[in-house]
């Protein structure tokens, strides 16, 4: 049942916040459900097995991988996906972008929502055909493993955080430990002044003081919002229009911080739909909270504040 599951999904996310011990039990199932793609349209005259192989080892890095002690039963798993574009390929140095992206079911529906888009742009590794790509926690192996590692732990992190205030806690613990190690291996896409979109600057984006309150935002946005709606539309509205004020507060703090283009990037066509039905005041007012925050995104604003004129 639906209501089975939502609930799980909650009391999972309080879990981790009370305890860490090694689970003995039987594994239900891994964490993630993750779609992986690997786009090689820009690769000519070069044998293209090595990204098939490339496409299955990530797909299972991630799905086959046991990323915590928590027991997550099938129908429970986090679905993510992870869609690399190759743009140089010489030897075993391969080039490219990512685009990663994270969806959570509302409750009580058959609707899932973007927790987390982000284009990743930074992205070098060495992968030779064949090479297995391993797990370890505690080690920092390659380039690919430390990208799919942090990866997979922010997913985890954002995903508990709607569930329950600062759920994810952990698993962002986890993340910075891994930017931690990549910092020292010379890679690039890590160090922290190299780049105000890299995935050091997205983690600060979640856990700096000045924008960590996106954390915040992202459970009443969902566990306060979303999943209220559809039993309460005005109730879980107005969690949501209360929520927006502290992406005004981190463009205050940081106007140039991660955190705005991934909550524009994943949330703006969403709250079109969101707001298509409120009161005249409420589309106002969430149009004056975003709009000096995303000055150029009119068009969308505009539908959220007359829907009516689109």
């Amino acid at each position: 049942m639906k209501l089975n599951k939502y609930f799980k999904r909650i009391i999972l996310s309080l879990a981790v916040l009370l305890v860490s011990v090694i689970y003995s039990g039987p594994v239900k199932s891994q964490e993630l459900f993750c779609t992986v793609d690997v786009n090689t349209s820009s690769i000519e005259g070069t044998n293209k097995s090595v990204f098939e192989t490339l496409k299955e080892s990530i797909s299972d890095y991630f799905n086959e991988t046991k990323w915590t002690n928590t027991v997550f039963s099938a129908n429970e798993r986090i679905e993510c996906r992870f869609f690399l574009t190759v743009k140089e390929y010489e030897g075993d140095r391969i080039k490219g972008e990512i685009q990663v992206q994270l969806s959570r079911p509302v409750y009580n529906s058959n609707y899932t929502t973007t927790l987390f888009n982000f284009k990743d742009t930074k992205v070098e590794f060495d992968y030779r055909e064949g090479e297995p790509i391993i797990f370890n926690e505690n080690t920092w192996s390659n380039n690919l493993t430390g990208i799919l590692d942090f990866y997979a732990y922010l997913f985890l992190a954002l995903d508990f955080d709607s569930f329950s205030p600062n759920g994810g806690q952990p698993y962002f613990d986890r993340a910075a430990s891994i930017v931690q190690q990549a910092q020292s291996s010379g890679e690039i896409g890590w160090r922290t002044f190299e780049d105000t979109k890299n995935r050091s600057a997205v983690l600060n984006a979640f856990t700096d003081a000045n924008t960590g309150m996106i954390r915040d935002l992202l459970y009443q946005y969902h566990r306060r919002g979303l999943d209220e709606m559809v039993t309460s539309p005005d109730k879980g509205r107005a969690s949501i229009t209360a929520s927006l004020k502290d992406i005004k507060e981190i463009y205050d703090n940081a106007p140039m911080s991660v955190a705005l283009s991934i909550f524009r990037d994943s949330k703006l066509d969403e709250l079109v739909n969101i707001y298509s039905k409120a009161p005249q005041t409420e589309r106002d007012e969430v149009y004056e909270i975003l709009q000096p925050v995303y000055p150029t995104d009119r068009e969308r604003l505009n539908k959220i504040r007359k829907p009516d004129e689109f």
